[in-house]
């Protein structure tokens, strides 16, 4: 009897050594698939404040338009397109780059005349914002009539 546990000595070893090899590969793949999740988190939250960055310059551009009729920029955008940063935005929008262009076209409408502004707002992030080195970009277009 004593020769049938000396053949059967090994079996405990490989099984366990393969029960730990499994493991850590188990391991290992839940490591990446946190990390992938963390990142793609960060990208959606990073999506969102771009694109309210990118909506913060339509509003800028409509205001400038809108209430500021005889201001610079509404001026030189009914002398052709234009384009223009905006000035730098605070809290947790701060970070990204926003630029608004405009384009300036006239209608005739029942004998009056009707002037049509096309604002294009693109927010994009200007190096690393909140420790992810990802380039997120979101463009928002508006049109406004202006009498």
């Amino acid at each position: 009897m004593k020769t049938k546990f000396k053949k059967q000595s090994g079996v405990s070893l490989v099984t366990a050594i393969f029960l730990l090899v499994v493991l850590g590969l188990l391991g290992t793949m839940m490591v990446t698939f946190f990390a992938a999740q963390q990142q793609s988190s960060a990208l959606d939250v990073m999506g969102s404040r771009v694109y309210q960055a990118s909506r913060a310059g339509i509003e800028w551009g409509s205001f400038q338009i809108s209430q500021n009729n005889g201001g610079a920029y509404a001026t030189a955008c009914r002398a052709g397109p234009t384009a223009q940063n905006i000035p730098l935005l605070g809290g947790t929008l701060a970070g990204f780059t926003v630029n608004v262009g405009c384009t300036y076209a006239f209608v005739l409408e029942n004998g009056n005349t009707i002037g049509i502004y096309q604002l294009v707002s693109l927010a994009n992030t200007t190096g690393v914002v909140a420790g992810q080195p990802d380039f997120v970009q979101r463009q928002i277009t508006a049109t406004i009539e202006s009498p």
